[in-house]
């Protein structure tokens, strides 16, 4: 087993898969607190409830973004996305640049509205323009993915960092992915360092994988397998796949950490239950050999065939080869089991 090293470049796309995480659950002004991952709307609800039809009169910003953010959500209302589309305008319409970032985000995911990645650009574009820091990166993923404007990666970086500069993790993040891979701006591991650092400080599980991956190639930092180690555990205490399989795989090896079987094993199940199939295979080997595990053939030929449903070339041809070598000592009994198990087995959730 050799520690997963792929080039930082193959997260870039994590940038834009990111870009919705709780986009319609931001409600609170800059400055409050609140979880980044979390979806919720200001207190008061009751005042929500009695005051949804004068609304409109009062011509209310902040109410009526509220009440956009409780239809999204289903919080006191029922879930409706064409209603929380039509608070977010009105609200937008005066100006709120939260209520623009969510309506951008409304089309260009087509939640509630005809999908439209023109109509997205406009709003999330209204948004920066007031120096909103989410309506910048936003509109700097739709540049650096060419969606609703032509792609421009110098754009897209220039933007990202003005949202960075005010401290977004998430345009920290992109921003570092930009300078390790060269789009947009010079290629610069030690600048991508620096603002990948800034993003994992606060918590950005994809950063602390990003950074754990620096550490272990030694790119833009000394090669250091117990920093990476950190990093790699800093993300997947957060549910992070393949942080976690980095980390089972860490701990396979004795590299950055003292060889350990059993958490090694731990590791390459949690990720393996989200589904992430180098880490399938990687635990079918651990059950294939009994390290960590007690030996079985059933739990081990169940994970290979998990792993080849999954993948192609190489890794695919590993796990076939795998189940078949496990296959060829199984029993009728002990096959059947196994697959069975592959058929009930489902993914779970990151907590």
């Amino acid at each position: 087993m050799t520690v997963y090293l792929a080039r930082i470049t193959a997260h870039a796309a994590l940038a834009a898969a990111l870009l919705w995480t709780g986009a319609c659950g931001r409600s609170e002004r800059p400055g409050a607190q609140q979880s980044s991952n979390e979806v919720r709307a200001v207190a008061q609800p009751q005042r929500f409830l009695d005051l949804q039809r004068p609304l409109d009169a009062q011509s209310d910003a902040s109410l009526q973004l509220n009440l956009g953010l409780r239809y999204a959500v289903g919080d006191g209302v029922p879930q409706d996305d064409a209603e929380a589309v039509r608070w977010y305008r009105l609200a937008a319409d005066q100006g709120d640049a939260l209520a623009q970032g969510n309506l951008g985000v409304m089309y260009a995911t087509g939640r509630g509205i005809q999908q439209d990645d023109a109509e997205a650009t406009r709003w999330f574009r209204r948004a920066a323009d007031q120096s909103n820091p989410d309506g910048q990166v936003r509109l700097g993923v739709m540049y650096a993915s060419g969606r609703g404007v032509p792609e421009d990666h110098a754009e897209a970086a220039r933007l990202f960092r003005l949202a960075a500069d005010q401290g977004n993790a998430l345009a920290q993040y992109n921003l570092g992915v930009m300078y390790a891979s060269g789009q947009g701006v010079s290629q610069d591991d030690s600048a991508a360092i620096r603002w990948l650092r800034l993003a994992a400080d606060q918590g950005h599980a994809p950063a602390q994988l990003d950074l754990g991956f620096m550490y272990a190639g030694g790119n833009g930092v000394p090669q250091d397998y117990v920093d990476a180690s950190r990093w790699y555990r800093l993300a997947a205490d957060q549910g992070h796949a393949i942080a976690q399989f980095n980390l089972g795989t860490m701990y396979a090896d004795g590299t950055g950490v003292s060889k350990d079987s059993a958490a090694a094993v731990r590791w390459y199940r949690l990720a393996a239950d989200q589904g992430y199939p180098s880490a399938m295979v990687d635990l079918g080997n651990m059950y294939l050999d009994g390290q960590g595990v007690p030996q079985d053939d059933v739990e081990a030929h169940m994970w290979f065939n998990l792993a080849a449903a999954q993948v192609t070339g190489a890794e695919r041809a590993l796990a076939l080869t795998n189940r078949g070598l496990v296959a060829e000592r199984m029993t009728a009994d002990q096959f059947a089991e196994a697959q069975r198990r592959a058929r009930a087995w489902r993914p779970t959730p990151a907590q």
